[in-house]
Parts: C-alpha cells; structure tokens; sequence
C-alpha cells in the first residue's frame, strides 16, 4: 500500500528512513519471436540499516533485479530510487555518480583486477572518487579483513577465500550507505563460505550499512532480517522471521 503523508513536515522523515525504492519494476527483453519477460511489476522499499534477502529459483529474476536496483542496468518500466535519487532517469555517467558516492559490491565471482595487488583493488575506489588518501583507509580495511600480511599479493596468489575478503573490504572500504551482495558465497566450500558471510555480517552491523543479498542458500537467508522471493519475474512473497 502507497505509504500517505498528511503534512509536509512528515515526508522528510519517511524520505531518510527509506534506502531503497522499487517501484512497478519491469525488465523485458525484445526476443526475434516475441518478447521475453525477465522482471514484471516489483514494488517494495528497504529502510536504512535492513538487511534483506532475495531468494527464488534459477532464472527467476534475481539478479536482473539487483542489477536494476544498483543502477548497473535500466528498467524497461517503473522506477528505482537510492537515497531519494532517482536512479532510473539518471544517465550512465549520473547512475556512477550515485554507485560511487553511496553503493558498495560483493559479487560472487570477486571481480578483483588481475593486474592490481590486493592493496590496489581495494584502493581503486577511493581513487576514482577522488580521495587525497586512498591507501591509509584501504590498508585499515585488509586489516580488518585479515589480509594485512597480503597487501602485496595479486589475487592469482589468493585462494578464493582471500580473494573474496578482498573483494569485502573493497566493498565497505568507500564506506557506502548500501551494499549490494550478489551469491558471495556461490564459489566457496563451506566453509570458507561461512567465514565469509560471518565477515560480512559483521562489517555490515559495525558500518550501519543496508544490505541486499541475492542467495540461493536459505539459511543465508535467515541471517537477514527480511525476505523477498521472486518467481517467474514477480514479487510473490515479503516476509520476516519470527521473533
């Protein structure tokens, strides 16, 4: 239901309090024998601070949806906001502006630069911002980390565990408002897989950030405070555990 605001003096706090904004959110794709629908209709909101899960079978639309929701693609309807920006009418260059001042990235298959030391992939950011001091924050975050004895490796001399806390600490070292995670576990044992989402979870509480986590993995699901599933392209069910 469409959230009313009676005075004037209401809509900032309902404007700080909401991270993420999807309205009637669609993506088709234009096929030689029709059109093929990926994302149909999905309308929801995240308040600063949730973390929140979207789960649903292979090719349900669930990384499309994160996609449009971090402004890495464009909906073929409705609307994103972040923060109150309207991501869906910016340009390419206004949607990196946003993804640099207020987004972080985990990705499942890390999306380190081969030809960057762990030090430098986690610089880059800061650098393409524009920071005066990019390496002080990012070796506080290898630390943090644990990777303050690997500054120097490539991610050719990391194991995929490292690769992917490396890929963490890039993630939270701008100090983003919102962090999108997108199966950052998908290709990891168990283990390591574990220790990881334990990493993340705790960045996450420690920096107030809201996360949305795309998972296959149920349990990971669980550790979120919401969930959204998504099939066949729509919002089918909103839901939180019981306390």
């Amino acid at each position: 239901m469409t959230e009313q605001h009676p005075t004037d003096s209401a809509a900032p706090a309902i404007a700080i309090a909401t991270a993420l904004a999807a309205r009637s959110l669609g993506k088709r794709v234009k096929l030689p024998d029709g059109e093929l629908v990926i994302l149909d209709g999905v309308d929801f909101s995240v308040e600063r601070g949730e973390s929140v899960a979207v789960v649903g079978p292979s090719g349900s639309g669930k990384s499309t949806l994160l996609s449009l929701l971090a402004g890495l693609d464009v909906p073929s309807s409705g609307a994103v906001t972040i923060d109150g920006a309207p991501l869906s009418t910016l340009d390419e260059d206004g949607r990196a502006r946003v993804r640099a001042a207020r987004v972080g990235f985990v990705f499942q298959n890390f999306q380190l630069l081969p030809s960057l030391t762990a030090l430098e992939n986690v610089m880059l950011p800061l650098e393409l911002r524009g920071d005066a001091d990019a390496e002080g924050p990012a070796r506080a975050i290898l630390a943090r980390v644990g990777l303050g004895e690997r500054l120097g490796h490539y991610p050719r001399q990391l194991s995929g565990g490292e690769q992917q806390r490396v890929a963490v600490a890039r993630a939270f070292v701008t100090g983003p408002s919102l962090l999108f995670a997108d199966e950052p576990t998908g290709n990891l044992d168990t283990a390591t897989g574990q220790a990881i989402i334990e990493l993340l979870f705790a960045l996450n509480q420690d920096a107030g950030t809201t996360l949305v986590l795309v998972t296959h993995d149920e349990h990971l699901a669980g550790r979120c405070r919401r969930t959204l599933r998504i099939e066949g392209g729509r919002l089918v069910a909103d839901t939180r555990p019981a306390t």
